[in-house]
């Protein structure tokens, strides 16, 4: 520091300059120069329109709406787009019918508009592939011969999965080629076929399942994927078309050409024919994306059939309030909904089912199909809820059972009638029976069984009344325990022609040929056989009531008599 002092001209406490220069180009040094010069892109190009009409499809989600009529809307040669009764489908140059998304859940109603262009949804033989990133596969080298079901491949061959040989035929029969559904099936299935068949596939999880859209264009090739190693096809319905399984039955086997053998609840086994082979079914063209579905009309009106707008208002408010009859499970098996809501009916003009979880699609589609099959009349879908009036041509299901009362007996059945049964001042009239048609076809039922008696004579006394109830009890008691009984053997000659027919070899001796064996009874001739006897145990609930037969009464007496000796000897 004594250095720094001592240097002539310095001064350490020197403060700062009052204006400082604030531009001085001449002690600014230049900003060095990136090492890395910016890059300098072109001005993004516009995208062209694709040339591909493939690649140029709309969204779903656009505001595309374009009406259409009852005809042809789009049409490339033989290949045509038809708008008709089941929606739109399409007609292929050598198709045996009309294809469509879906064959099954298609409504009844003509739609009214396309939410797309009328495109064909197969691969086109004239357009070339649109460029997706990824060049096509090339053809394999291997020569894989054709699958023919008449000649397997051999059960012990390496690489080679269990493949069930065709049939079942009867003794002496072979395969052999058919062309029509009837030569394909060949004789109808017997009832031992029938469980030999449908027996090892209940707890098979090898499955078709279909859900909401029911029977699709592409299962028909998945089915016929499935009749390729076995001869049975279970297909498990869930959702939306369990509301009507007939016709989901119907249209499985004109599409497919099977045989459904075997149906319970939800899950159905479709049977391929003795006839089948995998080599001549009928090839489909694959579609490849779900077609957007039409604009039909809407279900929910203001003024329904039958109602002004007024009653129909006032029915949804009073519908609020109302109790429903079931709640509706998300993909469940709805096979009694349609029961279940003309049983409703016959107590209430108006029915409500709750289907809250549910997707608006789902219930909305399951009242369409409850309009048609109950019938009934939409009023509202509020609240996740369908809410449903019978209509004013509506006719009791039990029809007319006011015959079963005397005629001093007022039957008024439902709730709309209920309000007749009191007069004008308001007190209820004795001799007024008010019950449901239901309770009557029961009522008629038992007494046609002889389970209840009718008193056609009101004025009875106590005793009069006492001895035709202990008759009556006796008669329904005969009744109830009387069976059917064959004699084999007999003392006399009158009581032993079927123990003489059985000596002499009419029984057991010949059976005759195959055909005798199995007689018609055997074969099955319902439309869809539904038999609930493939499991191995089966629990049998008696109709009798325990300790109610004579003989249950003598056995308990002797049980008394022996522990009363058995007592007695130990004493």
């Amino acid at each position: 520091m004594q250095i720094l002092a001592s240097l002539p001209g310095l001064n350490l406490f020197s403060s700062l300059p009052s204006n400082p220069r604030q531009n001085d180009t001449a002690s600014s040094t230049p900003s060095p120069s990136p090492p890395i010069p910016i890059p300098k892109y072109p001005p993004p190009r516009p995208r062209n329109p694709p040339s591909n009409p493939a690649l140029s499809f709309p969204h779903r989600r656009t505001n595309y709406r374009k009406p259409v009529k009852k005809g042809v809307i789009q049409s490339d040669g033989d290949r045509c787009v038809i708008v008709g009764e089941n929606g739109v489908s399409y007609k292929l140059p050598g198709a045996p019918f009309e294809f469509q998304y879906s064959y099954s859940e298609t409504p009844n109603a003509e739609p009214i508009a396309i939410r797309e262009p009328a495109h064909f949804p197969f691969a086109p033989p004239t357009m070339p592939r649109p460029w997706t990133g990824k060049a096509p596969l090339k053809k394999s080298k291997k020569k894989i011969p054709l699958f023919d079901s008449f000649n397997p491949p051999p059960p012990d061959k390496k690489g080679v999965k269990f493949v069930e040989m065709p049939g079942p035929f009867p003794f002496g029969k072979y395969p052999k080629e058919g062309r029509t559904r009837e030569e394909i099936l060949g004789e109808p299935l017997k009832k031992w076929e029938i469980k030999m068949l449908v027996k090892p596939m209940l707890a098979d999880n090898r499955q078709v399942n279909l859900g909401r859209d029911g029977l699709t264009h592409n299962m028909l090739d998945l089915i016929h994927t499935h009749w390729k190693r076995r001869r049975v096809c279970k297909i498990k319905c869930k959702g939306v078309p369990t509301v009507d399984m007939d016709n989901v039955c119907r249209h499985i086997e004109e599409k497919t050409g099977g045989k459904i053998i075997h149906r319970v609840g939800g899950v159905v086994y479709l049977f391929r024919g003795r006839n089948y082979n995998y080599r001549t079914r009928p090839q489909y063209p694959v579609m490849l994306w779900k077609p957007a579905t039409p604009v039909y009309p809407k279900l929910i009106q203001e003024a329904p059939e039958g109602l002004t707008k007024a009653e129909a208002d006032q029915f949804r408010k009073k519908g609020k309030s109302l109790l429903p009859i079931c709640k509706l499970a998300k993909n469940g098996v709805y096979a009694s909904l349609v029961k279940d809501v003309r049983d409703a009916f016959e107590g209430s003009p108006l029915v409500k089912i709750d289907c809250k979880g549910m997707h608006a699609s789902d219930y909305k589609k399951i009242g369409a199909k409850l309009k048609e099959l109950v019938p009934c009349i939409l009023l509202s879908f509020d609240d996740e809820q369908i809410l449903m009036w019978r209509g004013r041509e509506w006719k009791s299901m039990y029809g007319d059972t006011s015959t079963l009362l005397p005629a001093k007996a007022d039957i008024s059945g439902g709730i709309d009638n209920s309000a007749k049964s009191n007069d004008d001042s308001g007190t209820p009239d004795a001799k007024t029976v008010v019950s449901s048609p239901k309770m009557m076809s029961l009522w008629k039922r038992a007494i046609e069984s002889s389970k209840a008696l009718l008193l056609e004579e009101i004025a009875l006394g106590p005793d009069a009344l006492l001895e035709k109830v202990e008759e009556f009890e006796g008669l329904s008691l005969a009744t109830e325990h009387s069976c059917e009984a064959l004699v084999l053997s007999g003392e006399d000659g009158s009581s032993g022609s079927s123990s003489a027919e059985f000596e002499g070899g009419s029984y057991g001796e010949d059976f005759g040929d195959e055909n005798d064996l199995f007689s018609n009874d055997d074969i099955v001739e319902d439309e869809y056989y539904n038999d609930e006897s493939f499991e191995e145990v089966e629990e049998v609930d008696s109709l009798i009531p325990l300790g109610s037969l004579p003989v249950d009464k003598i056995a308990e007496r002797l049980g008394r008599e022996s522990k009363m000796k058995s007592k007695r000897t130990d004493h």
